[in-house]
């Protein structure tokens, strides 16, 4: 019997050389997947492009204890929210295992398996149920979902009307209720308004001194000291620290910190890049018109200017009788008379 009460307890999460992958999806039309197939330049072209697949996970192995809370920190992208969806058990492994002793209460997406036109009521109804819960189970906790919801006015109201941060309430409060030794939770302490997160946080640190087993996912490192003792650091899929949260933290912020320098740094590189191009381009096209790349850049721009037209000198020939006799003269009429000048 001493035996047996000094045994270790196996963990509750085990996870060995666990790998999960995804496919691109790249759509390529079928004369350019046979060219690939079956020529050497679009073999080589295939290879240059690269694999349609991808591993989110690989060669992950760690274990949480009963009783454990643990955070997982990594960037977007790299494959904090699987890992959740691998120990929820909604997802399967490509390699490796995982083993799970005992239900889950996943926190993952927190309206998952609401209805918009379904009104509050139902839809607490609705989530429970599919989270397992009997009909006898979910009309004990009934009255409690909806006093921590704060909801009750709006029991009858379809769910559609609600806004985004009083339907994170509601979920949260379902999946809370439930008594699973492990909660999953990812990024779901971060919505809603202030009053709504620090109900959050005291809903948490009860379940954490109720002795559950917790593993939290978020970009808050305040909230993985609050809650965790240790934590996982996942990089590019892979897990780069295993340790203690302060030492893990100060690992994850010097990495962030060096890739937004070098983000920095490639953004810089490129606008010079940029320019040198420019310049190269504005000295040929100087050069093409016979002007210095320098005056080129600083000679302004000024629209050419209409010629003015030549004088075109006409001669006009008249042919004129002209009498050359003086003023006063006498000029005869046609019927023979005279007249005066």
């Amino acid at each position: 019997m001493a035996a047996r009460k000094g045994k270790k307890r196996p963990p509750l999460v085990e996870a060995k050389d666990l790998g999960i992958r995804f496919r691109t999806n790249r759509q390529r039309p079928f004369r350019a997947r046979f060219r690939e197939s079956f020529t050497a330049e679009g073999r080589q072209a295939r290879r240059d492009r690269g694999p349609d697949e991808f591993w989110a996970l690989r060669d992950v192995s760690f274990t949480v204890q009963e009783g454990e809370a643990v955070g997982l920190v990594g960037r977007n992208g790299h494959g904090k929210s699987t890992l959740l969806r691998l120990i929820a058990g909604v997802m399967i492994q490509d390699e490796g295992s995982i083993k799970v002793r005992g239900p889950v209460a996943p926190m993952i997406e927190v309206t998952g398996g609401f209805v918009g036109d379904l009104t509050v009521r139902d839809n607490i109804w609705l989530a429970a149920g599919l989270k397992g819960l009997t009909k006898r189970q979910i009309a004990a906790k009934f009255d409690e979902i909806v006093e921590w919801a704060e909801i009750g006015h709006r029991l009858d109201t379809p769910l559609r009307h609600l806004s985004s941060g009083m339907k994170a309430k509601v979920g949260f409060s379902v999946i809370t209720s439930i008594d699973r030794p492990i909660v999953l939770v990812d990024e779901v302490l971060s919505v809603g308004d202030r009053a709504f997160r620090q109900k959050c946080f005291q809903r948490m640190e009860d379940l954490r001194m109720s002795g559950k087993t917790i593993v939290l996912v978020s970009h808050q490192e305040s909230q993985i000291e609050r809650f965790c003792k240790r934590a996982l650091y996942l990089q590019h899929g892979r897990l780069v620290n295993d340790g203690p949260v302060e030492e893990v933290l100060a690992q994850y912020v010097r990495d962030v910190e060096q890739a937004v320098d070098e983000a920095a740094e490639r953004e810089r590189e490129a606008l010079a890049m940029r320019a040198r191009k420019a310049a190269r381009r504005a000295r040929l096209e100087s050069e093409a018109v016979g002007m210095p790349a320098a005056a080129s850049a600083a000679a302004p721009t000024v629209p050419a200017q209409a010629s003015k037209p030549e004088p075109v000198e006409h001669q006009l020939e008249l042919d004129v009788q002209v009498d050359d006799r003086p003023a006063g003269g006498e000029t005869n009429r046609s019927d023979g008379s005279r007249a005066d000048g």
